[in-house]
């Protein structure tokens, strides 16, 4: 049998559903290729195949590439694998060698951070399994043409690497409208056709040109919704309009994923809450219960993980949370002690929280707030989150350090909500700003991890000693980073960052506050974690909001919040132009 015409691939990081977690497989992507072994046992990252060698998930753009390759090809003719069997695919009769690429050179937020802890020339894993498939011998034997798509293709244009990649074509943006005469001009081998084709955002798709992928992706992840509106400058999708798939594309997919021995569903959104949207960013809460309701009783299904959410709904409307919690709560994989649930299920939704900084949230994001102004967007969060803990909802938060123009009071306002949430039930994952492709902010120079402050350094730390606590308290792992984090600033972070990091890290490792507060901007003194779990967040602010008033935290009423009254034509204008 000879080799198929078109294989198709992505590296073992993105397509590993490790943990049954998006944001652990994002993660441990960000650890330096040298380190891996010591961090990730060999299985890690080992993917299942079918008994033939085709790969049983990789992302779901993959899946989308190759359901649209099979309206034209046959089965036989267009395959997808994992690196460590192109060479059983790959041969004479191989045309094209189509490579997801969701981070190929590791410059994403959160790895290009990450990984430069430790210095700042090594590899991220990422990018070093991205070279393990373009450097593969098999590709170097029967040369057949490389095209290069997905979230992070950009990056290899911007960093000028397609030649000593020898990629022949780069593919940016939405293909399913453009799909059918860009690939067949790629197998002709067409000369007119540019080597960079940025597909124009006027070539966006309809959900009804969008087809259902054939076969199973990681995390089974099945799309709900594209695009969002709300205007974030440092976005893409935020720059798109939104689009809701129907109801029976979505369990259809649900249906393919389960039939190849998925047993949990990701909800692929960049806002959940915009699920069949109506007027003014208003959550249709019935369409979310039927969708929800509709994938819980497919057979086979057992688990759904959510995607992103926006907190502006949740303070709003807080009956959303209290609607959805039966769909989400007791069909969640994470568990945890705090969680009142009979099994200790919470459901953990991504969230963008960015910044304490109501300036730059004015600046930079400020339809993430709608219908409340960016001067509130500190005690929509508060209230938000206490909302969602009081329903098991843990949500996994993220923030950017280095935004244009951040200033040490800009940091100052996002280490002051920092502590305010410190009595919050979730994650709180700091990244630092890159000018992603395809935004507002595209041109504008990223933020370094060697020009960080003292401040961002506390603020990076005391993120990360809460998520230490919050996950593992009282556990060996604790007591491990604890003993590390010397070693660490003796034998690399000092040399690396200077003695800025000294007490930042020293609080990430345990050391009291009471020893360093001298040293910090936030003093946690005399503040005592409960034994039995985290002090209720609830006694800090539920009561008619008393206790922050007191301390002069302005905290909006939740009738005060009810009542608020949008602007008039905001929604229009985020629409418009995410001012």
């Amino acid at each position: 049998m000879g080799s198929p015409l078109i294989v198709l691939t992505a590296s073992s990081t993105e397509a590993s559903e490790w943990h049954h977690s998006i944001w652990q497989q994002m993660m441990s992507a960000t650890v330096p290729q040298k380190f891996a072994n010591t961090f990730f046992n060999k299985v890690t990252f080992e993917n299942e195949a079918w008994p033939d060698g085709r790969a049983k998930y990789v992302p779901n753009g993959l899946r989308m590439v190759e359901t649209l390759l099979l309206r034209e090809y046959r089965e036989e003719d267009v395959v997808t694998c994992y690196v460590d069997k192109l060479d059983q695919f790959v041969g004479p009769e191989t045309k094209v060698l189509a490579i997801h690429a969701h981070n190929p050179l590791g410059i994403s937020y959160a790895t290009d951070v990450y990984a430069k802890i430790f210095g700042e020339n090594l590899l991220p894993l990422n990018a070093a399994e991205f070279l393990k498939i373009v450097k593969h011998p098999i590709i170097e034997k029967y040369k057949p043409k490389i095209v290069v798509g997905g979230p992070g293709a950009w990056q290899l244009e911007r960093a000028n690497r397609l030649d000593e990649f020898k990629i022949d074509y780069l593919i940016d943006g939405e293909i399913e409208r453009a799909f059918k005469d860009l690939f067949q001009r790629i197998m002709d081998g067409d000369p007119s056709l540019p080597r960079i084709v940025k597909i124009p955002k006027e070539m966006q798709a309809t959900v009804e040109e969008i087809p259902v992928v054939r076969h199973r992706s990681t995390f089974g992840v099945v799309e709900i919704t594209r695009g969002c509106g709300r205007g974030c400058q440092f976005c893409g999708p935020a720059t798109k309009v939104g689009r809701s798939f129907p109801l029976d594309h979505i369990i259809e997919s649900v249906k393919v994923n389960a039939a190849e021995g998925a047993t949990e569903i990701m909800l692929s959104s960049e806002d959940m809450f915009l699920y069949e949207q109506l007027p003014n960013f208003e959550t249709n809460v019935p369409a979310l219960e039927e969708m929800l309701g509709s994938i819980i009783s497919v057979p086979g299904i057992e688990t759904i993980q959510t995607s992103h959410i926006t907190m502006a709904p949740v303070v709003k409307d807080p009956t959303i949370i209290e609607r959805l919690t039966p769909y989400l709560v007791p069909y969640s994989h994470v568990q945890h002690k705090d969680s009142t649930h009979p099994d200790r299920r919470a459901a953990d939704p991504i969230i963008g929280l960015e910044t304490g900084s109501s300036r730059l949230f004015n600046t930079y994001m400020k339809g993430k707030a709608y219908p409340y102004k960016a001067h509130q967007w500190r005690d929509v969060v508060l209230k938000g989150m206490e909302i969602l803990n009081r329903h098991n909802w843990f949500p996994f938060c993220t923030f950017i350090i280095g935004l244009p123009g951040e200033t040490d009071e800009d940091t100052k306002e996002s280490l002051n909500l920092l502590y305010d949430l410190r009595h919050a039930k979730g994650t709180f994952v700091p990244t630092f700003f890159v000018p992603l492709e395809d935004t507002r902010m595209q041109k504008k120079a990223g933020a370094k991890l060697i020009e960080m402050t003292d401040l961002q350094w506390e603020f990076f730390f005391t993120c990360w000693k809460y998520n230490l606590e919050f996950w593992y308290r009282g556990s060996r792992a604790n007591a491990k980073f604890s003993l590390g984090v010397p070693i660490y600033y003796n034998m690399m972070g000092k040399k690396l960052f200077g003695r800025g990091i000294k007490y930042p890290l020293a609080r990430f490792a345990g050391v009291p506050d009471r020893l360093i507060r001298r040293h910090m901007y936030l003093d946690f003194t005399g503040y005592k974690r409960d034994r039995k779990g985290m002090a209720p967040f609830e006694k800090e602010i539920l009561p008619g909001f008393t206790n922050v008033r007191e301390k002069g935290l302005n905290l909006i009423d939740a009738s005060e919040l009810h009542h608020l009254k949008p602007r008039p034509q905001v929604a229009e204008a985020v629409h418009a132009s995410g001012d």
